[in-house]
């Protein structure tokens, strides 16, 4: 298997011998994805909208630039799946970037509190590495098989998730969860922070080895991408 940079494909006399796979951004991941012969996989833009509220513990809905200038009180703004513009808690619309397209895809949600965040990549449904990620919203990684009962905790959530919620998944995905504060009960709830593509997610403290085995499946040969998966192949 050869790997080379992003500029050194660009710029490459001949195309990459062998298959070829990609770790790094979604530009030139979809400038390179024909030429190498790669299948990109990544969630559908509205899957963290589609899922039951029981499993995200807060209102969500997908819109558009043009829609989030118009919200009046402090929301939670986001890019679906790529980075185009800051993640934020916006004071209201009028506070976001005055260069972004109206016609920018985004995700509105209501604020919330997340105590701890923790990423997991799924292989099948199944988790096979992960990492605590941020404590209220600091950088604080930690892998997640020394998180003792919380990994236990985080393995039945997403049991029920992929169980219950009835909303697809590519095979291999990465999708964060959180420790929801409540300030009117005690304790957490967990909940989806959001889905994200495997091949573009920082690993923190999760395992590398296992962490391969998730981006491998999630960005490789085309010919080689699961009938199930071609929905999700980035275009």
């Amino acid at each position: 298997m050869t790997i080379r940079t992003a500029e050194e494909m660009s710029t490459a006399a001949e195309p990459t011998r062998g298959p070829a796979y990609w770790y790094g951004g979604p530009v030139a991941g979809a400038r390179l994805a024909g030429r190498l012969g790669l299948a990109l996989l990544e969630p559908a833009d509205d899957w963290l909208v589609r899922l039951p509220q029981e499993f995200t513990g807060r209102e969500v809905r997908v819109g558009t630039i043009a829609d989030a200038r118009a919200v009046e009180r402090p929301t939670f703004v986001k890019p679906p799946r790529d980075k185009s513009f800051p993640a934020a808690v916006y004071g209201d619309g009028s506070r976001l970037p005055a260069d972004l397209d109206p016609s920018t895809p985004a995700l509105l949600s209501e604020v919330v509190t997340f105590a701890a965040e923790y990423r997991l990549f799924l292989l099948d449904g199944q988790i096979v590495a992960g990492s605590r990620y941020a404590v209220f919203g600091r950088l604080d990684p930690l892998p997640l098989d020394r998180t003792g009962v919380i990994a236990a905790e985080i393995a039945e959530f997403v049991d029920r998730l992929v169980a219950s919620s009835g909303v697809a998944l590519p095979s291999a995905v990465v999708v964060d969860v959180g420790q929801l504060l409540d300030p009117y009960r005690p304790g957490h709830k967990w909940a989806v922070v959001e889905p994200n593509m495997a091949w573009f997610s920082h690993a923190y403290a999760a395992d590398p080895a296992r962490v391969l085995d998730v981006v491998l499946q999630a960005a490789g040969p085309r010919d080689r991408a699961r009938p199930q998966d071609l929905p999700f192949v980035r275009h």
